[in-house]
């Protein structure tokens, strides 16, 4: 059969080596983005119906089984690769599937979508803090001052622009759990920069989701024995069926699709698209509406992003670097 190399458009050439080839690498990245940020507000829209333990350990259990026949091959492949990194295996399952994605839904249970997708912005500027701090990665100055102006905005948003509040931290619940979310994914970041080349890709995700799942389960059968089930309803099905296959699958393979053919340093850029689409369906569809502290949060977290997105040489900025927040 004969192939091609695909250019970034994705337009050249007639013979085509994988079926994504014949889509634009930016319309995959545009979906992936959409379905991340959509995550955040149909977990929010059905969280009087959906218990968030159960939606997550559902989610990751169909996205394992739909993922099945793609991983089960490189799992076995590389499972003596597994077993001798296999404390730094269970942390990524532990932090980036089970711990993160269960304390995003169980905050979306008291706290709008639109505060949970603006504090989800500030999940770079804590991966570099990370980073720093335990990895030895060095900052600047000015990457510094960004950090703390990015800070001041998520305070904007956990204090409702009260200075009452954030006086007598007086926060909301699920502010605060969607807060440790975003701790726990720069956690995973920071840990996934110590993953092995041979098990990244297919086998690492194989091992995280499946794990993850079995992490969540405990908790899961918790919350149902206290009185929350899980409903077989057509609501349930729906939802579980959505974000099991859209902001977990679809958004996997599109996802590194697409940085195969771009790159990584382009492909990140698109993750800030998440907070942008995450907001734009929480006004739209959702019915909220943005208050004076959202406008300032934003502002802040976004000016945080940018002076810590910059690199200096001599003292003077000459080029912004990239990062890449699969949330």
């Amino acid at each position: 059969m004969n192939t091609r190399t695909i250019r970034s458009d994705g337009q050249d050439g007639q013979h085509y080596a994988h079926p994504l080839d014949r889509v634009s690498p930016y319309l995959l990245l545009v979906l992936t983005t959409l379905f991340w940020g959509a995550n955040f507000n149909v977990a929010r829209a059905v969280s009087e119906h959906i218990p968030p333990l159960g939606l997550s350990f559902w989610r990751w259990a169909i996205a394992f089984l739909i993922l099945l026949p793609f991983v089960i091959k490189p799992m076995r492949r590389h499972w003596q690769d597994a077993r001798k990194h296999w404390l730094l295996v269970l942390a990524l399952a532990a932090f980036g599937v089970a711990a993160f994605n269960s304390l995003v839904y169980l905050g979306l249970q008291t706290t709008s979508a639109t505060n949970g997708t603006v504090m989800q912005s500030f999940s770079p500027i804590i991966i570099l803090l990370l980073a720093a701090l335990v990895l030895g990665e060095k900052t600047t100055k000015v990457q510094g001052l960004g950090i703390l102006i990015s800070l001041l905005g998520v305070m904007s948003v956990l204090s409702r622009g009260d200075i009452e509040i954030l006086s007598q931290l007086d926060f909301r619940a699920g502010d605060l759990y969607v807060l440790c979310a975003v701790l726990v994914w720069a956690i995973y970041t920071v840990l996934l920069r110590k993953l092995p080349a041979e098990l990244k890709g297919l086998p690492i995700l194989g091992y995280t989701v499946f794990l993850g799942a079995l992490f969540i389960l405990p908790f899961y059968v918790l919350e149902t024995a206290q009185g929350r089930p899980m409903p077989v309803s057509t609501i349930s099905i729906i939802s579980v069926l959505f974000v099991a296959l859209f902001p977990s699958v679809l958004s996997f393979l599109f996802w590194n699709h697409a940085t195969h053919r771009l790159g990584a340093n382009r492909t990140g850029q698109f993750a800030h698209l998440v907070p942008t689409f995450g907001i734009m369906i929480a006004i739209t569809v959702m019915g909220e509406k943005l208050q004076s502290f959202h406008f300032m949060g934003i502002a802040l977290v976004v000016t945080g992003l940018v002076l810590t997105n910059l690199k200096y040489k001599n003292g003077r900025a000459f080029r912004r670097s990239t990062f890449v927040d699969n949330s």
